[in-house]
C-alpha cells in the first residue's frame, strides 16, 4: 500500500453510515485498513451495515446517534476513545431531502412546506456543525485528525426545484472553510477539515427525478447531461478516492478545500 495515502489503523467516524452513501464510503474505508465507527439513527440498518463491514474482515462498531443530539454524540465520542484511544477521522455523511422541500416544476416557491424546509435546512447543516464541534474537539486535544463534509453541487450555482438543500449545503461549504481556519490556527496544522462536492449519482433520493420509469432519462438529467463534460452520472464508488485522499498524509497541506467529483459539472459554463 503507498504510505502516503494509508488510513490503515486510522479510527473513523461515519455519520449516517446505514445509507447508500456513507455505506458505500464505510465499506472503502474498512477494506484500506480503517477502523470504522458507523454512527446512524436507525438500529435496522446500523445493525445490517456492522454485519456487512465485519464480514469483510475490518474492524467496525455501530453507534445508534442523532447527530442533532450533542448530548448523544457526546456519549458516542467518550465510548469510542474508551475502546480506541482516539479519534482520527471524521465524515459528515448524514444528510438528505424531503418531498415537502422539493418543489414540483411549476409550483412556486411560496407554496413550499416550511417545515420540511426546516428539518432539511437543520439536518444538512447542524447535522455536519454539531458532530463537528463534539469529535472536532478530540481532534483538537490530539492535535490530529481530518474532517470531511458534504457539500454539493447546489452550493456553487442556484440549482432549480431544491432550495432548503441548496441553502443547508451552501452553509456546509462556508463551515468547512471556518472550521478549517479555526481548527489551524488554534489547535495546529494536524487537524485539517475539507469537503467534497458531489455531481450527478443516481441514488435512492433522486432516482424519480433523474430516471423515468421506463429507464429513460428525464427531462432534468437532460439538463445535467448538456452541463457535464463527462456526458454521465457519476458512481458512488468514484467517491472514495477523493475521501482517502483528504483524509490522508498526502492532503497534509490541504485544509479548507471544497473538492468537486462532478465530471466537469461545475467547471463547464454550458456553451
Amino acid at each position: 500500500m503507498n504510505e502516503l495515502f494509508n488510513i490503515s489503523g486510522k479510527v473513523a467516524i461515519i455519520t449516517g453510515a446505514g445509507g447508500v452513501l456513507g455505506g458505500n464510503i464505510a465499506r472503502h474505508f474498512v477494506t484500506q485498513g480503517a477502523k470504522v465507527v458507523a454512527l446512524d439513527i436507525r438500529q435496522e440498518q446500523l445493525d445490517a451495515r456492522v454485519e456487512e463491514l465485519v464480514s469483510l474482515g475490518g474492524e467496525a462498531i455501530g453507534f445508534i446517534g442523532n447527530v442533532l443530539d450533542i448530548e448523544s454524540l457526546e456519549k458516542v465520542a467518550a465510548d469510542v476513545v474508551a475502546r480506541w484511544g482516539r479519534i482520527d477521522i471524521l465524515l459528515n455523511i448524514a444528510g438528505g431531502n424531503l418531498p415537502g422541500a422539493t418543489l414540483a416544476p411549476d409550483q412556486p416557491v411560496f407554496d413550499m412546506k416550511i417545515s420540511d424546509w426546516e428539518k432539511v435546512t437543520t439536518l444538512n447543516l447542524n447535522g455536519t456543525v454539531y458532530p463537528s464541534l463534539v469529535f472536532g474537539k478530540v481532534m483538537a486535544a490530539q492535535k490530529q485528525g481530518a474532517i470531511v463534509n458534504i457539500s454539493s453541487m447546489a452550493a456553487y450555482s442556484a440549482i432549480t426545484r431544491v432550495p432548503g438543500y441548496s441553502v443547508a449545503k451552501t452553509g456546509i461549504s462556508n463551515f468547512t472553510q471556518w472550521m478549517a481556519m479555526e481548527m489551524a490556527m488554534k489547535y495546529g496544522d494536524g487537524v485539517r477539515v475539507n469537503a467534497i462536492a458531489p455531481g450527478f449519482f443516481i441514488g435512492d433520493q433522486n432516482r424519480a427525478v433523474l430516471i423515468n420509469p421506463d429507464g429513460s432519462l428525464t427531462e432534468r438529467s437532460l439538463k445535467v447531461m448538456a452541463k457535464t463534460p463527462m456526458q454521465r452520472f457519476g458512481d458512488l464508488s468514484e467517491l472514495n478516492g477523493a475521501v482517502q485522499f483528504l483524509c490522508s498524509k498526502a492532503a497534509s497541506f490541504v485544509t479548507g478545500v471544497v473538492l468537486p467529483v462532478d465530471g466537469g459539472f461545475s467547471s463547464f459554463s454550458g456553451v
